[in-house]
Protein backbone atom coordinates (compact mmCIF):
# COMPACT_ATOMS: atom_id res chain seq x y z
CA UNK A 1 0.00 0.00 0.00
CA UNK A 2 1.76 3.56 -0.71
CA UNK A 3 0.55 6.92 0.54
CA UNK A 4 -0.71 8.81 -2.57
CA UNK A 5 -1.31 12.20 -3.11
CA UNK A 6 -3.63 13.84 -6.05
CA UNK A 7 -3.13 17.14 -7.23
CA UNK A 8 -6.54 18.11 -8.73
CA UNK A 9 -10.28 16.59 -8.02
CA UNK A 10 -11.48 17.40 -11.73
CA UNK A 11 -12.43 14.49 -14.05
CA UNK A 12 -8.90 13.24 -13.66
CA UNK A 13 -7.49 13.65 -10.51
CA UNK A 14 -10.72 12.48 -8.77
CA UNK A 15 -11.52 9.67 -10.13
CA UNK A 16 -7.83 8.50 -10.20
CA UNK A 17 -7.63 9.06 -6.42
CA UNK A 18 -10.75 7.41 -5.66
CA UNK A 19 -10.15 4.08 -7.41
CA UNK A 20 -6.55 3.97 -6.05
CA UNK A 21 -8.31 4.13 -2.56
CA UNK A 22 -11.05 1.20 -3.68
CA UNK A 23 -7.38 -0.95 -4.47
CA UNK A 24 -6.40 -0.27 -1.05
CA UNK A 25 -3.89 2.42 -0.95
CA UNK A 26 -4.14 5.83 1.35
CA UNK A 27 -5.11 8.67 -0.48
CA UNK A 28 -5.30 12.11 -0.09
CA UNK A 29 -6.99 14.60 -2.92
CA UNK A 30 -5.94 18.32 -3.01
CA UNK A 31 -8.13 21.40 -4.14
CA UNK A 32 -7.80 24.96 -4.28
CA UNK A 33 -11.48 25.30 -3.44
CA UNK A 34 -12.85 24.89 0.49
CA UNK A 35 -16.46 24.74 -0.32
CA UNK A 36 -15.64 21.60 -3.08
CA UNK A 37 -13.32 19.72 0.14
CA UNK A 38 -16.28 20.17 2.06
CA UNK A 39 -18.79 18.79 -0.87
CA UNK A 40 -16.58 16.10 -1.03
CA UNK A 41 -16.34 14.99 2.21
CA UNK A 42 -20.00 14.56 2.59
CA UNK A 43 -19.84 12.33 -0.09
CA UNK A 44 -21.27 14.46 -2.70
CA UNK A 45 -19.51 14.47 -6.03
CA UNK A 46 -18.61 17.63 -7.75
CA UNK A 47 -19.09 15.86 -11.53
CA UNK A 48 -21.82 14.10 -12.63
CA UNK A 49 -20.05 10.09 -13.15
CA UNK A 50 -21.09 6.84 -12.83
CA UNK A 51 -20.80 5.16 -9.65
CA UNK A 52 -18.31 7.91 -8.43
CA UNK A 53 -20.13 9.41 -5.19
CA UNK A 54 -20.86 5.46 -4.23
CA UNK A 55 -17.33 4.93 -4.33
CA UNK A 56 -16.57 8.38 -2.90
CA UNK A 57 -18.53 7.64 0.30
CA UNK A 58 -17.78 3.94 0.83
CA UNK A 59 -13.67 4.86 0.76
CA UNK A 60 -13.90 7.70 2.71
CA UNK A 61 -16.39 5.89 5.37
CA UNK A 62 -13.10 3.31 5.37
CA UNK A 63 -10.61 5.36 5.98
CA UNK A 64 -8.68 5.37 2.76
CA UNK A 65 -9.90 8.55 1.65
CA UNK A 66 -9.87 11.33 2.50
CA UNK A 67 -9.45 15.84 1.31
CA UNK A 68 -7.92 18.93 1.91
CA UNK A 69 -6.93 22.46 0.68
CA UNK A 70 -3.40 22.22 2.58
CA UNK A 71 -1.42 20.97 0.31
CA UNK A 72 1.74 21.36 2.00
CA UNK A 73 0.29 18.10 4.39
CA UNK A 74 -0.77 16.26 1.96
CA UNK A 75 2.57 16.23 -0.26
CA UNK A 76 5.39 16.88 2.17
CA UNK A 77 5.36 12.71 3.57
CA UNK A 78 3.60 10.93 0.18
CA UNK A 79 5.43 8.43 -1.62
CA UNK A 80 3.63 9.32 -4.92
CA UNK A 81 2.16 12.15 -6.09
CA UNK A 82 -0.02 12.52 -9.02
CA UNK A 83 -0.33 15.35 -10.99
CA UNK A 84 -4.51 15.32 -12.37
CA UNK A 85 -4.93 19.64 -12.60
CA UNK A 86 -6.21 21.20 -16.26
CA UNK A 87 -4.58 21.49 -19.30
CA UNK A 88 -6.96 23.69 -21.02
CA UNK A 89 -6.28 24.69 -24.36
CA UNK A 90 -4.96 28.46 -24.87
CA UNK A 91 -5.90 30.86 -28.12
CA UNK A 92 -2.95 29.49 -30.14
CA UNK A 93 -4.06 25.47 -29.23
CA UNK A 94 -1.22 25.38 -27.00
CA UNK A 95 -1.64 23.51 -23.86
CA UNK A 96 -2.16 25.76 -21.05
CA UNK A 97 0.89 24.24 -18.52
CA UNK A 98 0.49 27.14 -16.05
CA UNK A 99 -1.92 24.67 -12.56
CA UNK A 100 1.12 22.07 -13.66
CA UNK A 101 3.45 24.50 -12.78
CA UNK A 102 2.00 26.10 -10.12
CA UNK A 103 1.67 22.39 -8.26
CA UNK A 104 5.44 21.24 -9.54
CA UNK A 105 6.42 24.25 -7.30
CA UNK A 106 4.18 23.40 -4.54
CA UNK A 107 5.73 19.81 -4.47
CA UNK A 108 9.19 21.30 -4.61
CA UNK A 109 8.57 23.19 -1.36
CA UNK A 110 6.59 20.93 0.55
CA UNK A 111 8.54 17.35 0.23
CA UNK A 112 10.27 15.86 2.85
CA UNK A 113 11.24 12.18 1.62
CA UNK A 114 12.09 10.80 -1.48
CA UNK A 115 9.09 10.80 -3.60
CA UNK A 116 7.84 10.23 -7.14
CA UNK A 117 5.43 12.63 -8.90
CA UNK A 118 3.26 11.12 -11.51
CA UNK A 119 1.87 13.43 -14.29
CA UNK A 120 -1.62 12.01 -15.48
CA UNK A 121 -2.78 15.53 -16.88
CA UNK A 122 -2.75 15.02 -20.96
CA UNK A 123 0.59 17.17 -21.85
CA UNK A 124 2.85 18.27 -24.39
CA UNK A 125 5.71 15.98 -25.51
CA UNK A 126 8.75 17.11 -23.39
CA UNK A 127 6.43 18.40 -20.58
CA UNK A 128 7.16 15.78 -17.86
CA UNK A 129 11.35 16.63 -18.31
CA UNK A 130 10.72 20.22 -17.78
CA UNK A 131 8.72 19.72 -14.72
CA UNK A 132 11.03 17.35 -13.16
CA UNK A 133 13.64 20.51 -13.21
CA UNK A 134 11.12 22.56 -12.29
CA UNK A 135 10.86 20.55 -9.17
CA UNK A 136 14.67 20.09 -8.86
CA UNK A 137 15.12 24.12 -9.42
CA UNK A 138 12.61 24.69 -6.27
CA UNK A 139 13.43 21.89 -4.04
CA UNK A 140 13.63 22.86 -0.27
CA UNK A 141 15.35 19.60 0.86
CA UNK A 142 17.57 17.04 -0.34
CA UNK A 143 15.41 14.18 -1.16
CA UNK A 144 15.25 12.25 -4.59
CA UNK A 145 12.43 13.07 -7.11
CA UNK A 146 11.79 11.64 -10.32
CA UNK A 147 8.73 12.83 -12.42
CA UNK A 148 6.70 10.18 -14.72
CA UNK A 149 4.19 9.88 -16.93
CA UNK A 150 0.87 7.64 -16.48
CA UNK A 151 -1.57 9.35 -19.08
CA UNK A 152 -5.32 8.76 -18.44
CA UNK A 153 -7.36 7.16 -21.30
CA UNK A 154 -11.05 7.53 -19.47
CA UNK A 155 -14.11 8.88 -20.79
CA UNK A 156 -16.56 10.85 -19.72
CA UNK A 157 -19.69 9.14 -18.91
CA UNK A 158 -17.85 6.09 -18.13
CA UNK A 159 -14.95 7.18 -16.39
CA UNK A 160 -14.72 5.23 -13.32
CA UNK A 161 -15.41 1.80 -15.38
CA UNK A 162 -12.28 2.99 -18.00
CA UNK A 163 -10.01 3.43 -14.68
CA UNK A 164 -10.51 0.03 -13.12
CA UNK A 165 -10.86 -2.12 -16.33
CA UNK A 166 -8.53 -0.23 -18.49
CA UNK A 167 -7.77 -1.72 -21.68
CA UNK A 168 -3.83 -1.22 -20.53
CA UNK A 169 -2.11 1.27 -18.96
CA UNK A 170 0.99 3.26 -19.94
CA UNK A 171 3.62 4.42 -17.43
CA UNK A 172 6.45 6.53 -18.84
CA UNK A 173 9.74 6.33 -16.71
CA UNK A 174 13.01 6.86 -16.96
CA UNK A 175 14.50 4.70 -14.07
CA UNK A 176 13.99 1.14 -13.17
CA UNK A 177 13.27 2.63 -9.23
CA UNK A 178 10.19 4.80 -10.73
CA UNK A 179 8.89 2.26 -12.57
CA UNK A 180 9.00 -0.17 -10.31
CA UNK A 181 6.73 1.58 -7.54
CA UNK A 182 4.25 2.49 -10.64
CA UNK A 183 3.67 -1.45 -11.10
CA UNK A 184 3.44 -2.19 -7.80
CA UNK A 185 0.96 0.85 -7.54
CA UNK A 186 -1.53 -0.84 -10.64
CA UNK A 187 -0.63 -4.68 -9.42
CA UNK A 188 -3.78 -4.76 -7.83
CA UNK A 189 -5.36 -3.58 -10.76
CA UNK A 190 -4.69 -6.49 -12.75
CA UNK A 191 -4.73 -4.28 -16.39
CA UNK A 192 -1.91 -4.61 -18.96
CA UNK A 193 1.13 -2.60 -18.49
CA UNK A 194 2.64 -1.02 -20.80
CA UNK A 195 6.04 0.64 -20.17
CA UNK A 196 7.57 3.27 -22.48
CA UNK A 197 9.77 6.14 -22.18
CA UNK A 198 8.42 9.30 -21.14
CA UNK A 199 8.25 10.92 -24.35
CA UNK A 200 6.60 8.16 -26.32
CA UNK A 201 3.81 8.37 -23.05
CA UNK A 202 3.52 11.78 -23.41
CA UNK A 203 2.60 10.85 -27.62
CA UNK A 204 0.96 7.91 -26.95
CA UNK A 205 -2.14 9.97 -25.17
CA UNK A 206 -1.97 12.54 -28.23
CA UNK A 207 -1.86 9.81 -30.81
CA UNK A 208 -4.40 7.84 -29.44
CA UNK A 209 -7.17 10.40 -28.65
CA UNK A 210 -6.09 12.09 -32.21
CA UNK A 211 -6.50 8.86 -34.22
CA UNK A 212 -9.90 8.27 -32.82
CA UNK A 213 -10.65 12.41 -33.75
CA UNK A 214 -9.64 11.27 -37.13
CA UNK A 215 -12.17 8.42 -37.18
CA UNK A 216 -15.02 10.06 -36.24
CA UNK A 217 -14.22 13.20 -38.50
CA UNK A 218 -14.00 10.70 -41.22
CA UNK A 219 -17.21 9.02 -40.87
CA UNK A 220 -18.73 12.91 -40.92
CA UNK A 221 -17.12 13.69 -43.64
CA UNK A 222 -18.44 10.25 -45.60
CA UNK A 223 -21.56 10.78 -44.12
CA UNK A 224 -21.82 14.21 -45.82
CA UNK A 225 -21.25 12.65 -48.92
CA UNK A 226 -23.75 10.04 -48.85
CA UNK A 227 -26.85 12.31 -48.37
CA UNK A 228 -25.52 13.71 -52.16
CA UNK A 229 -25.24 10.28 -53.66
CA UNK A 230 -28.32 8.44 -51.95
CA UNK A 231 -26.26 6.51 -49.66
CA UNK A 232 -26.89 5.32 -45.85
CA UNK A 233 -24.01 6.53 -43.91
CA UNK A 234 -25.37 3.90 -40.83
CA UNK A 235 -25.46 0.63 -43.71
CA UNK A 236 -21.96 2.02 -44.76
CA UNK A 237 -20.95 2.06 -41.45
CA UNK A 238 -22.09 -1.67 -41.08
CA UNK A 239 -20.42 -3.05 -43.75
CA UNK A 240 -17.38 -1.67 -42.23
CA UNK A 241 -17.36 -2.71 -38.99
CA UNK A 242 -17.25 -6.24 -40.13
CA UNK A 243 -13.08 -5.55 -41.41
CA UNK A 244 -11.33 -6.26 -38.25
CA UNK A 245 -8.68 -3.49 -39.41
CA UNK A 246 -11.24 -1.29 -39.05
CA UNK A 247 -13.15 -2.15 -35.90
CA UNK A 248 -16.57 -1.18 -35.06
CA UNK A 249 -16.06 1.39 -32.46
CA UNK A 250 -16.20 5.26 -33.10
CA UNK A 251 -18.10 4.70 -36.76
CA UNK A 252 -20.80 6.28 -35.50
CA UNK A 253 -21.58 9.97 -37.80
CA UNK A 254 -22.84 12.88 -36.09
CA UNK A 255 -22.74 16.66 -35.32
CA UNK A 256 -18.75 16.69 -34.42
CA UNK A 257 -16.74 15.19 -31.35
CA UNK A 258 -16.69 17.30 -27.81
CA UNK A 259 -15.87 17.39 -24.64
CA UNK A 260 -12.62 17.78 -22.50
CA UNK A 261 -10.28 15.75 -24.70
CA UNK A 262 -10.37 15.46 -28.81
CA UNK A 263 -10.94 19.08 -29.49
CA UNK A 264 -8.11 20.14 -27.24
CA UNK A 265 -5.88 17.50 -28.22
CA UNK A 266 -5.73 17.95 -31.69
CA UNK A 267 -5.46 21.32 -31.42
CA UNK A 268 -2.51 20.79 -29.09
CA UNK A 269 -0.86 18.22 -31.34
CA UNK A 270 -1.37 20.67 -34.61
CA UNK A 271 0.52 23.28 -32.31
CA UNK A 272 3.47 20.63 -31.41
CA UNK A 273 3.58 20.07 -34.90
CA UNK A 274 4.04 23.08 -36.19
CA UNK A 275 6.56 24.27 -33.34
CA UNK A 276 8.88 21.60 -34.83
CA UNK A 277 8.32 22.81 -38.37
CA UNK A 278 5.86 19.90 -39.63
CA UNK A 279 2.41 19.97 -40.63
CA UNK A 280 -0.01 17.51 -39.73
CA UNK A 281 -2.08 17.38 -42.62
CA UNK A 282 -4.66 14.69 -41.63
CA UNK A 283 -5.36 16.84 -38.02
CA UNK A 284 -5.88 20.12 -39.49
CA UNK A 285 -8.41 18.11 -41.89
CA UNK A 286 -10.03 16.44 -39.10
CA UNK A 287 -10.57 20.18 -37.16
CA UNK A 288 -11.81 21.34 -39.96
CA UNK A 289 -14.36 18.66 -40.20
CA UNK A 290 -15.25 19.24 -36.67
CA UNK A 291 -15.71 22.79 -37.26
CA UNK A 292 -17.98 22.75 -39.64
CA UNK A 293 -19.69 19.18 -38.63
CA UNK A 294 -21.04 21.13 -35.39
CA UNK A 295 -23.45 23.68 -36.94
CA UNK A 296 -24.20 21.15 -39.94
CA UNK A 297 -28.01 20.66 -38.81
CA UNK A 298 -28.63 24.59 -38.12
CA UNK A 299 -27.51 24.96 -41.90
CA UNK A 300 -30.12 22.17 -42.77
CA UNK A 301 -32.47 23.98 -40.79
CA UNK A 302 -32.10 27.73 -41.90
CA UNK A 303 -32.43 25.99 -45.39
CA UNK A 304 -35.45 24.42 -45.15
CA UNK A 305 -37.54 27.63 -43.37
CA UNK A 306 -37.66 31.30 -43.37
CA UNK A 307 -36.89 32.15 -40.73
CA UNK A 308 -36.37 31.21 -36.81
CA UNK A 309 -38.15 34.36 -35.88
CA UNK A 310 -40.97 34.03 -33.05
CA UNK A 311 -40.68 29.74 -33.85
CA UNK A 312 -40.87 27.50 -30.55
CA UNK A 313 -37.67 25.19 -30.66
CA UNK A 314 -37.58 22.15 -28.71
CA UNK A 315 -33.88 21.16 -27.85
CA UNK A 316 -33.00 18.10 -26.53
CA UNK A 317 -29.70 17.89 -25.01
CA UNK A 318 -27.10 20.13 -23.79
CA UNK A 319 -24.42 18.05 -23.20
CA UNK A 320 -21.90 16.91 -25.56
CA UNK A 321 -22.81 13.28 -24.96
CA UNK A 322 -24.75 11.25 -22.41
CA UNK A 323 -23.49 10.04 -19.21
CA UNK A 324 -22.16 13.56 -18.12
CA UNK A 325 -22.88 16.82 -17.23
CA UNK A 326 -19.44 18.34 -18.94
CA UNK A 327 -20.67 21.30 -21.92
CA UNK A 328 -17.03 21.34 -23.40
CA UNK A 329 -17.47 21.88 -26.92
CA UNK A 330 -20.90 20.49 -27.04
CA UNK A 331 -23.11 21.03 -30.45
CA UNK A 332 -25.70 22.71 -28.35
CA UNK A 333 -22.81 25.66 -27.45
CA UNK A 334 -22.38 25.95 -31.27
CA UNK A 335 -25.89 26.68 -32.28
CA UNK A 336 -28.38 27.90 -29.51
CA UNK A 337 -26.47 31.31 -29.91
CA UNK A 338 -27.31 31.25 -33.81
CA UNK A 339 -30.85 30.40 -32.81
CA UNK A 340 -31.21 32.59 -30.30
CA UNK A 341 -29.19 35.68 -32.90
CA UNK A 342 -32.28 34.65 -35.68
CA UNK A 343 -35.02 35.54 -32.71
CA UNK A 344 -36.18 31.31 -31.80
CA UNK A 345 -37.92 31.02 -28.49
CA UNK A 346 -35.64 27.72 -27.28
CA UNK A 347 -37.32 25.46 -25.00
CA UNK A 348 -34.24 22.89 -24.14
CA UNK A 349 -34.21 19.52 -22.24
CA UNK A 350 -31.05 17.75 -20.62
CA UNK A 351 -31.10 15.54 -17.63
CA UNK A 352 -28.44 16.71 -16.42
CA UNK A 353 -26.86 19.52 -17.96
CA UNK A 354 -29.35 22.51 -17.22
CA UNK A 355 -27.14 23.38 -14.43
CA UNK A 356 -24.12 24.04 -16.20
CA UNK A 357 -25.72 25.63 -19.37
CA UNK A 358 -27.78 28.09 -17.39
CA UNK A 359 -24.62 29.56 -16.20
CA UNK A 360 -23.80 30.16 -19.40
CA UNK A 361 -27.67 31.22 -20.59
CA UNK A 362 -29.95 32.25 -17.84
CA UNK A 363 -33.40 31.28 -18.52
CA UNK A 364 -35.24 33.68 -20.18
CA UNK A 365 -34.00 36.48 -22.85
CA UNK A 366 -31.08 36.14 -24.50
CA UNK A 367 -29.93 38.32 -27.88
CA UNK A 368 -33.11 38.17 -29.89
CA UNK A 369 -35.07 35.39 -28.49
CA UNK A 370 -35.50 33.68 -25.14
CA UNK A 371 -34.61 30.42 -23.67
CA UNK A 372 -36.66 28.02 -21.04
CA UNK A 373 -35.78 25.08 -19.64
CA UNK A 374 -38.10 22.08 -19.49
CA UNK A 375 -38.22 18.87 -17.37
CA UNK A 376 -39.06 16.56 -20.20
CA UNK A 377 -38.24 15.86 -23.26
CA UNK A 378 -41.91 16.04 -24.27
CA UNK A 379 -42.71 19.08 -22.40
CA UNK A 380 -39.93 20.55 -24.72
CA UNK A 381 -41.49 19.28 -27.87
CA UNK A 382 -45.02 20.36 -26.96
CA UNK A 383 -46.46 22.86 -29.59
CA UNK A 384 -43.10 22.87 -31.17
CA UNK A 385 -42.28 24.49 -34.65
CA UNK A 386 -39.07 22.41 -34.97
CA UNK A 387 -36.65 20.12 -33.04
CA UNK A 388 -33.17 19.40 -32.71
CA UNK A 389 -31.65 16.61 -31.09
CA UNK A 390 -27.69 16.96 -29.80
CA UNK A 391 -27.41 14.55 -27.07
CA UNK A 392 -28.88 10.89 -27.22
CA UNK A 393 -29.74 10.47 -23.92
CA UNK A 394 -31.86 7.50 -23.17
CA UNK A 395 -34.96 10.02 -22.42
CA UNK A 396 -34.20 11.32 -25.88
CA UNK A 397 -34.21 7.86 -27.44
CA UNK A 398 -37.42 6.40 -25.12
CA UNK A 399 -39.63 9.11 -27.36
CA UNK A 400 -41.27 7.45 -30.08
CA UNK A 401 -42.08 8.43 -33.77
CA UNK A 402 -45.27 9.22 -33.37
CA UNK A 403 -44.41 11.32 -30.03
CA UNK A 404 -43.33 14.24 -32.06
CA UNK A 405 -46.53 14.08 -34.62
CA UNK A 406 -48.20 13.94 -31.56
CA UNK A 407 -47.10 16.81 -29.44
CA UNK A 408 -45.58 19.71 -31.77
CA UNK A 409 -47.67 21.75 -33.84
CA UNK A 410 -44.96 21.12 -36.90
CA UNK A 411 -43.48 17.60 -36.62
CA UNK A 412 -40.07 18.53 -38.24
CA UNK A 413 -37.19 17.07 -36.08
CA UNK A 414 -32.98 17.66 -37.28
CA UNK A 415 -31.34 14.64 -35.22
CA UNK A 416 -27.67 15.16 -35.23
CA UNK A 417 -27.15 11.56 -33.55
CA UNK A 418 -29.17 9.45 -35.95
CA UNK A 419 -31.05 8.08 -33.12
CA UNK A 420 -34.23 6.86 -35.72
CA UNK A 421 -34.96 4.63 -38.69
CA UNK A 422 -35.82 7.16 -41.39
CA UNK A 423 -38.66 4.94 -42.63
CA UNK A 424 -40.23 4.90 -39.58
CA UNK A 425 -40.40 8.66 -39.18
CA UNK A 426 -41.46 8.53 -42.63
CA UNK A 427 -44.57 6.31 -41.26
CA UNK A 428 -45.82 8.49 -38.75
CA UNK A 429 -45.54 11.50 -40.94
CA UNK A 430 -42.87 13.18 -39.61
CA UNK A 431 -40.14 15.42 -41.84
CA UNK A 432 -37.24 14.12 -40.55
CA UNK A 433 -33.58 15.10 -41.19
CA UNK A 434 -30.34 13.28 -39.79
CA UNK A 435 -26.11 12.57 -40.83
CA UNK A 436 -25.75 10.86 -43.62
CA UNK A 437 -29.16 9.82 -44.69
CA UNK A 438 -31.81 10.57 -47.00
CA UNK A 439 -34.30 13.02 -45.61
CA UNK A 440 -37.61 11.83 -45.25
CA UNK A 441 -40.11 12.56 -48.03
CA UNK A 442 -42.03 15.97 -47.76
CA UNK A 443 -45.97 15.11 -46.06
CA UNK A 444 -48.91 16.48 -45.48
CA UNK A 445 -51.10 15.63 -42.74
CA UNK A 446 -54.60 15.83 -42.69
CA UNK A 447 -54.02 18.20 -39.56
CA UNK A 448 -52.30 18.81 -36.82
CA UNK A 449 -53.52 19.09 -32.88
CA UNK A 450 -53.89 22.87 -33.70
CA UNK A 451 -56.49 22.14 -36.93
CA UNK A 452 -53.40 23.62 -39.18
CA UNK A 453 -52.42 21.90 -41.97
CA UNK A 454 -48.40 21.15 -41.97
CA UNK A 455 -46.83 20.13 -45.79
Amino acid sequence: MYKIAVAGTGYVGLVAGVCFAEKGHQVTCVDIDSNKVEMMKAGTSPIFEANLEELMQKNYAEGRLNYTIDYQSAYEDADVIFIGVGTPELPDGSANLSYIATVARQIAESVIKDCLVVVKSTVPVGTNDKVEQFIQDFLVNDVRIEVASNPEFLAQGSAVHDTLYAERVIIGTESSWAKNILMDIYESFNLPIVSVNRRSAEMIKYASNDFLALKISYMNDIANLCELVGADIQEVAKGMSFDERIGSKFLNAGIGYGGSCFPKDTKALDYIAEQNGYELKTIKAAIDINNEQKTILYKKARNRLITFNGLKVAVLGLTFKPGTDDLREAPSLANIPMLLDQGAEIFAYDPVGRENFEKVYPEGENANGLIRYVESPKEALDNANVCFIFTEWGEVKSLQPSDYKTFMRTPLVFDGRNIYSVKDMEANNVEYHSIGREATKRVIRESNKNGLQTT
